[in-house]
């Protein structure tokens, strides 16, 4: 018999022995192909295919109430969103269960925050910032008595001899308060008690609480009190619910409650929640001698929260100054012997034959249009209606409208008329049918056109920035918007404020300018009194981007229009309007993208070059980065806006820290050290000291390369007098020059791939090695294929969205379980073909 044979019958006599496992691995194999089939038509889970912006761990806690002796709370619930981790910041609180809130001055919630010491109990009422208030919303003051409203249950305050009797504020340090109305740690201006937060048509509602630690309000001393064994010390929320009843069980004057949160029946239905907050000092030894450091406001929450790390381990200590980039870049072109790292987002430019200086980037940010905007639900006018506007879009040719102080409430008061220069304009941006027609599809835009439910107009800082020039980059970038400047009409015949003279506004000016200085006439006291007001009293500036964000979380931007009197002088002033009623807050400014997520400001969707209208999220600014082209310092990312595409969101920065090259040895290592904290620690976001705040987008991990060779570059410090860096200097020895600046993706620059700028060092080829360097801020990308590793490391720094890595996940488990149902039946198959193939040809 032939071997052939053989082998054959021996095969075919090991598949008979194994059939019972034959039939296993079929079944097992179809099992792998259905569940690929399943995987496949599954949805991915909702909310997947979106890319958030990343947000602070949550720490929620929810609370509920209790029935009182009038009203029954036990049906609420109360979460505080974040109650560890905090500092000066927004902290969202909502709740359910409540009744409807029918008249304005019942059914609602009254929120304040307080220091204390005992774990159990919490705070008593002198502990709490309360009872100050201008718009006499209910309760809203520290009177717990009055001749016409008693507490039976109040035993602790008895009345004076008028029959008023007040609960004392009483701080962490210095004098209690000796009146109701004493606003010596705290006034109508800046207190964050919300007294009056009425429920939704469903019993329900959500707020932002401004939270402060002890650099806000040093009397509730949140973060800076410790405990023996050096344990910050907690705050607390308080949270009183109102209802139907006053205390004696009354209802109220017409509806009203009057009685105060502090009133002890009030007070004992408060729902408390512990509050953590993170230490306000960085624990840095004073006597170590400082280092510092000056730059971009972009860059302060960064900084600020790293000191403490840095510190810790350094033998200086490094301060920061906040000021405009120019200043930055003047420190790092000319260091003193106590400043030299300048922080900036245009580079720096040195002087022919002066020392290098080299940029390491250090922090993704972005600017945005932050907003609180209250709206009425159904157009009624009802308290229980208005809720927040949390989608909002707004177009280049919108942003020049108000800039250019081209809606008359930018300028006058509502009961004023609109100035006859600016014609049929409309009053407010509400009112424009761009606007309306921009955002079609938002609840109630009809109760916009009311010009009561706007904003007057957009807060921004007074200083000159290259955030402010980047602002109005984006907006000549776009043909309405520029001819909008220009002098031509929108559509619907609005045109710009004649008082912007042609050619004011380029993409080089670096500041707002408020032009129309017009006056307005206000008379007091049936015109006996006068006075002169202007757009700048009416929209006036912030000292920043970050106050910006304050003020309009608390919907008070700092409008001054009212006329007052004061006696005996009969001298006349403007009142601030004050911070309004929770229903009556609109308001938004120009803010970073960092203070918008500290104070959980809603923030605009803007159009990027594709028309595609963007927020900022940690994916949508790395996509904008990885398509930032060189400026002309080779290795210094340039914004540009006009240029941004796919999900690019059009106002990224990136900043840059700059040294120069001539500083003394140990300055240079120190501000390399900080260099390297910055690309790398300093990178993990987080709400704890040391850690990158949310808000910024992580560095992609070309910048943190190109930050590190920066670092190794200072440390090294400026060439020989022969024009050469040392032996060791990288870019000798480690190829980092040349073609592996085009490898790096075109982030390096420089004789050592740091982004070297002036003095004698040959600026190396940005991009792909053998293509031309990269153009000036302005100019096309030039490497339009995509092969930026910014961009192939947008992953790895946060670009994909949820939906894209597990869509990934899913089709890689889809592609291992074909191959393996597929490969079990093959098996099988394979041996009965054999089988067959052996029979015949035997």
């Amino acid at each position: 018999m032939r071997r052939p044979t053989v082998r054959t019958v021996r095969g075919l006599r090991a598949g008979a022995a194994s059939s019972g496992s034959g039939r296993r691995r079929v079944a097992t194999s179809v099992g792998c192909l259905l569940s690929a089939l399943v995987i496949a038509l599954l949805p991915l889970p909702k909310g997947t295919q979106e890319a958030q912006a990343a947000t602070a761990p949550e720490s929620a806690v929810t609370k509920s109430g209790a029935k009182g002796t009038y009203d029954d709370f036990s049906g609420l619930k109360v979460t505080v969103h974040q109650t560890e981790g905090l500092r000066g910041q927004g902290v969202r609180v909502t709740w359910t269960g409540g009744e409807p809130a029918r008249l304005k001055g019942q059914n609602f919630l009254q929120i304040m925050q307080c220091w204390g010491d005992d774990p159990q109990a919490g705070p008593d009422r002198e502990q709490c910032e309360w009872g100050a208030d201008s718009k006499a919303q209910p309760g809203s003051l520290r009177d717990i008595a009055t001749p016409s409203l008693r507490d039976p249950l109040e035993t602790e305050y008895a009345p004076d001899s008028s029959g008023y009797a007040f609960a004392p504020f009483r701080p962490v340090e210095g004098p209690e308060t000796t009146a109701s109305r004493d606003y010596t740690y705290f006034s109508p201006e800046d207190t964050n008690a919300l007294p009056w937060l009425p429920h939704d048509g469903d019993g329900g509602g959500e707020v932002v609480f401004e939270a402060k630690s002890a650099l806000e309000s040093p009397h509730l001393g949140c973060g800076a009190r410790t405990t023996s064994v050096g344990e910050a010390r907690p705050c607390w929320l308080v949270v009183v619910p109102r209802g139907e009843h006053e205390p004696d069980g009354g209802t109220g004057n017409s509806g009203a409650l009057n009685s105060s949160a502090l009133s002890q029946s009030n007070w004992n239905q408060r729902i408390v929640f512990r509050l953590g907050f993170e230490p306000v000092t960085d624990d840095c030894d004073t006597d170590k001698p400082e280092r510092g450091i000056e730059g971009s406001e972009l860059a302060t929450d960064a900084v600020t929260s790293w000191q403490a790390a840095l510190c810790r381990t350094g033998s200086h200590r490094f301060t920061y100054t906040q000021s405009s980039e120019l200043h930055g870049r003047e420190v790092a072109r000319t260091p003193s012997d106590t400043t030299g790292l300048g922080l900036t987002v245009n580079p720096v430019e040195a002087a022919e034959g002066s020392a290098e200086v080299v940029h390491a980037p250090v922090a993704v940010n972005g600017l945005t249009i932050g907003f609180v905007w209250m709206y009425d639900r159904a157009g009624i006018g009802e308290t229980a209606n208005m809720a927040p506007m949390g989608e909002l879009k707004l177009n280049q040719r919108l942003l020049a409208k108000v800039l250019t102080q081209s809606y008359a409430l930018s300028l006058v008061s509502p009961s004023d008329r609109t100035p006859a220069y600016l014609g049929d304009n409309p009053r407010t941006i509400g009112q424009d049918p761009e606007f309306q027609k921009l955002n079609a599809g938002l609840p109630a835009l009809d109760s916009l056109k009311s010009e009561y439910q706007s904003p007057l107009g957009l807060a921004v800082a007074l200083d000159n920035s290259d955030s402010a020039q980047l602002i109005w980059r984006y907006i000549l970038a776009d043909r309405d918007a520029r001819e909008f400047i220009e002098g031509k009409e929108d559509p619907w015949g609005m045109k710009i404020n004649p008082e912007y003279e042609p050619g004011m506004i380029s993409e080089s000016l670096d500041y707002y300018p408020k032009a129309d200085l017009t006056p307005t006439t206000v008379t007091c006291n049936d015109a006996t009194y006068s006075m002169e007001r202007t757009g700048q009293d009416v929209v006036p500036y912030v000292a920043d981007m970050h106050e910006a964000a304050v003020k309009v979380r608390r919907g008070d931007i700092g409008t001054a229009y009212e006329c007052a009197v004061s006696y005996p002088s009969a001298t006349t002033k403007l009142t601030p309007l004050g911070r309004p009623v929770l229903t009556d807050q609109r308001a938004f400014g120009i803010v970073d993208n960092v203070s918008a997520a500290r104070y959980q400001l809603s923030t605009a969707a803007l159009p990027n070059a594709d028309g595609e209208y963007v927020e900022p999220t940690d994916a949508s600014l790395l996509e904008a980065v990885a398509q930032m082209h060189d400026s002309d310092v080779a290795g210094v990312k340039a914004a540009d806006p006009g240029r941004m595409k796919g999900g690019a969101y059009p106002l990224a920065t990136v900043v840059y820290a700059a040294a120069s090259l001539g500083q003394a040895e140990d300055a240079r290592q120190d501000y390399a050290k900080v260099i390297r904290y910055a690309a790398g620690e300093g990178q993990t976001q987080g709400t704890a000291k040391g850690q990158l705040p949310y808000g910024y987008a992580p560095l992609p991990d070309p910048l943190r390369e190109q930050a590190r060779q920066a670092a190794d570059r200072l440390e090294k410090g400026a060439p020989d007098s022969s024009g050469s860096p040392g032996p060791d200097a990288p870019g000798q020895n480690d190829d980092l020059s040349g073609t592996s600046g085009g490898t790096t993706g075109g982030l390096t620059g420089g004789t050592d791939g740091g982004g070297v700028a002036g003095g004698t060092g040959t600026a190396g080829t940005a991009g792909d090695a053998t293509g031309p360097a990269a153009g000036p801020a302005g100019s096309a990308p030039s490497d339009p294929s995509g092969t930026d590793p910014a961009r192939q490391n947008v992953a790895q720094s946060g670009g994909l969205t949820p939906g894209e890595v597990l869509g990934l996940v899913r089709w890689v488990l889809l592609g291992v379980l074909i191959a393996g149902g597929v490969a079990g039946l093959a098996g099988p198959i394979m041996l009965r073909l054999s089988a067959r193939r052996a029979v015949s040809g035997g």
